[in-house]
């Protein structure tokens, strides 16, 4: 008998060993569809570009289909209300039919103002139909709106109340849109103050960062109209400040926007089909990183 319990020591004692060997040197498999560890939290910056951000739709697109997890988003400019669109529940599929619908004269009209040329007062009534949330408390996801206050110079970040008004107001196009007053500021396109909104996804408590830009070579041409002008110095003052956002980014995507003009809705298929493009080719470098283990020091965290 003692012999028995012997044999049946040493082989429970051997398959244990067994077990453990096997728990060390061999990975568990990754979750399906390269799906991040369950204490990752994973943030999507979208950003400014007017027409050109369309081409977001076509990166959600992609990273929906590879199952890549977002846990909040944060926006400006364009990259606001496709970001508001995601995280109220809206499909890729309805946001893109609804872009192409969209024209000028669907969220903008002239105007004689002596703060800006247009309004995007029809903005309101265009966004209330198309987002089912009236307040950001309302949203299934955390979200972030980022617009700069005129009359400071600073990023002014929306997490919560009211969500239309935040959506205009980052919307304003300065020298295009009379700016916004709200809250008791005069607001304008968050992208003059960071062209994608980075450090609004830290202060939602993110550790992954996603960040998409939309590319283009810069000005590469003499503007011969006040749109071109505006249009032109904005890209200039977003390429200056590219690099305080792009190194808290864990993975950069960039839909290439140089063939497109920054009022190009007619052609929403193809930027689209761009983002699609740029997500793609972004997919190896996403599974990598979430992949790996979360830093145990957080990156030192940036204003905006």
């Amino acid at each position: 008998m003692q012999k028995d319990l012997g044999k049946s020591f040493w082989k429970a004692l051997t398959t244990a060993v067994k077990s453990v060997r096997q728990f060390a040197y061999h990975p568990v498999p990754a979750r399906p569809g390269g799906a991040a560890p369950l204490n990752r939290r994973v943030g999507l910056a979208l950003g400014g570009g007017f027409a050109r951000g369309l081409a977001h739709i076509g990166v959600l697109k992609v990273l929906v289909e590879n199952q890549i997890p977002i846990d909040a988003v944060a926006g400006t400019s364009v990259g606001a209300l496709i970001a508001a669109g995601f995280a109220c529940g809206m499909t890729v599929q309805q946001m893109a039919e609804e872009t192409r619908k969209i024209r000028w004269k669907s969220f903008a009209r002239w105007t004689v103002d002596r703060l800006g040329l247009a309004t995007n007062v029809r903005m309101e009534g265009l966004l209330k139909r198309v987002i089912p949330c009236a307040r950001f408390e309302d949203l299934k996801l955390p979200l972030a709106v980022v617009a700069a206050d005129l009359s400071t110079g600073q990023a002014v970040t929306f997490r919560r109340g009211e969500l239309i008004p935040p959506l205009r107001a980052c919307c304003s196009f300065p020298g295009l849109f009379v700016p916004i007053e709200y809250q008791g500021r005069l607001l304008v396109d968050g992208a003059i103050v960071g062209s994608v909104p980075v450090g609004a996804l830290q202060e939602l408590g993110v550790d992954t960062i996603i960040g998409v830009h939309l590319r283009t070579n810069g000005p590469r041409y003499t503007p011969t109209n006040i749109f071109q002008v505006i249009g032109q110095s904005f890209q200039i003052a977003q390429s200056l400040n590219e690099a305080s956002w792009r190194k808290f980014c864990d993975v950069i995507i960039e839909p290439n926007a140089n063939d497109f003009r920054w009022d190009d809705f007619a052609r929403a298929e193809e930027l689209i089909c761009e983002g699609e493009r740029a997500a793609r080719a972004a997919l190896p470098a996403l599974r990598a990183v979430l992949a790996a283990k979360p830093a145990l020091i957080p990156r030192t965290a940036m204003a905006g």
